[in-house]
């Protein structure tokens, strides 16, 4: 065996991925071909299949808007959730799916906002929106209070992603004391995208901010990574406990 082939082995998996606590996925990317998740329609059935073997009831999938990469509308989101729904129904899977995005806050989205454009949302007003990894945006907390002016109810993708997060303890207390809700990558309890991001995550949870689990799921890749979180046994166990707005939705 090569070191290519060490980094194509698929992680061990210890014991089968039980999500039926979480009910439904708020987060992936799984409508084809409209921004960096699945692919093809084939590829789609396959993650919807695993997830439903995850024991979940519900997929809430978001792809990205962003203004210079994904410019998908809620009219392009809405023509590819039918057509995952169709090919999911005759593939025999019986999970329930919908759609919304994940925003991501830039002038543009600001504006957007301000002039009451048509934002796609899931439960009670809730939209999912993201920054940059490095760097804290300049108008973060103006976009945020608009969306709440709005009648919106903003959920930070994955804060435990951001660099800038991690390291201004301020700014994370400032958001947690406006009560800006988080959403978690599952994933990041996995040690997927850094030890730093595991910690960060870990820390959110046991300051009990985190009111929503994601798998942020685009390729078969992060399921693969997904289905070791039960060697992860203190933080699984803990994350079970969580009041998550997931199993309201």
């Amino acid at each position: 065996m090569g070191w290519f082939d060490l980094f194509k082995r698929t992680p061990e998996v210890t014991e089968p991925l039980d999500l039926s606590w979480l009910k439904v996925d708020m987060h992936s990317h799984l409508i084809p071909g409209i921004d960096d998740g699945s692919k093809t329609m084939e590829e789609s059935i396959e993650l919807v299949r695993r997830l439903a073997d995850f024991g979940l009831k519900k997929i809430i999938t978001t792809p990205h808007v962003m203004s210079e990469y994904y410019r998908n509308t809620p009219e392009i989101i809405g023509m590819g959730l039918e057509d995952l729904r169709k090919a999911v129904k005759a593939a025999g899977i019986s999970i329930e799916i919908g759609a919304a995005a994940e925003y991501y806050m830039d002038e543009i989205f600001l504006e957007r906002v301000m002039g009451e454009q048509k934002l796609l949302t899931f439960g009670d007003g809730y939209i999912l929106v993201e920054t940059g990894f490095i760097n804290k945006p300049q108008m973060l907390l103006d976009i945020i209070f608009n969306l709440e002016m709005a009648g919106y109810k903003p959920i930070l993708a994955h804060p435990e992603r951001y660099q800038y997060l991690i390291t201004d303890k301020k700014l994370l207390d400032d958001l947690i004391e406006r009560k800006l809700l988080f959403q978690v990558n599952m994933l990041s309890f996995t040690g997927f995208y850094s030890k730093q991001v595991k910690d960060f995550a870990e820390m959110l949870v046991d300051r009990n901010v985190v009111s929503l689990l994601g798998t942020d799921c685009h390729n078969a890749r992060y399921l693969d990574m997904l289905d070791t979180l039960p060697k992860h046994r203190k933080i699984f166990e803990k994350i079970q406990t969580l009041d998550l707005i997931n199993t309201r939705l």
